[in-house]
């Protein structure tokens, strides 16, 4: 009796990571909110819901955009990051596991905090003392520090919001994983090329490329980077310039 009490206090959650571009300063950005209730209130966090009664994850996932963002989006902008279950995730007494989701949103739309959220805000990513890092004015966030699961929620301690430079919950961890996941699938499957829309030129690819291989886009080759990753785009055309010269290439996943 006392395992059957223990499992129905057990809850689960659905924790989007909603990724975006903006083409003016030419950087990625993640979304994040400001916790508006308890647990973690007025900690930023990633946006995140409980899975409805009767929704699946990934239509909870949708749902979450919809919520946060607006927008009606198509099932291959979202792609399953992974579950996360430790134990230590959130404050002592509650137990719950957060199946976490990766959006690309092809354009960056206004913010709406929504219900449960006081703030919302893009965060661009950058990488200091060579960690990723997530920036808005002097807002500024970096992922987990640890190596590995089990250092980090070993050292993880019970959130306060008188941490003011850490993320709520674990996330710092996600998004970390977010981060490492994305690096690894650059030279197969870049899914993060999708927050460029529907075409895109070379430049703006590495733009896109270059945080999470923690560079810069000048010291990706532009030639290079054709040759190497050319296999994975398709020309549609050339960009509508007003100025001399050759115009850039327009590219879209294949």
């Amino acid at each position: 009796m006392q395992d059957e009490e223990r499992l129905t206090q057990v809850q689960i959650n659905i924790v989007n990571l909603i990724w975006s571009f903006d083409r003016a300063e030419n950087q990625v950005n993640l979304l994040l909110v400001k916790r508006a209730e308890e647990p973690a209130q007025g900690m930023w966090s990633l946006p995140e819901t409980f899975l409805g009664e009767d929704e699946s994850a990934d239509q909870g996932a949708l749902r979450l955009v919809r919520d946060k963002i607006g927008l009606k989006l198509a099932a291959f902008h979202t792609e399953q990051l992974e579950t996360f279950t430790a134990p230590r995730r959130v404050r002592a007494g509650q137990r719950v596991l957060s199946l976490a989701y990766m959006t690309f949103l092809p354009e960056m739309p206004p913010l709406d905090p929504g219900y449960g959220a006081s703030d919302a805000r893009w965060f661009s990513l950058q990488v200091l003392e060579d960690e990723y890092c997530f920036s808005n004015g002097s807002a500024k966030f970096r992922v987990a520090a640890a190596q590995n699961q089990r250092d980090y929620y070993q050292a993880l301690g019970e959130y306060a919001a008188t941490r003011p430079e850490s993320l709520a919950f674990d996330h710092e961890w996600i998004i970390k994983i977010a981060c490492l996941r994305i690096k690894n699938k650059l030279d197969y499957q870049p899914n993060i090329l999708l927050t460029l829309g529907q075409t895109f030129t070379l430049k703006e690819a590495r733009c896109v490329y270059a945080p999470f291989l923690k560079t810069t886009m000048e010291h990706i080759d532009n030639s290079n980077f054709k040759k190497t990753h050319g296999k994975l785009f398709e020309e549609t055309g050339t960009v509508e310039s007003r100025h001399r010269g050759r115009p850039a290439n327009l590219y879209r996943l294949r």
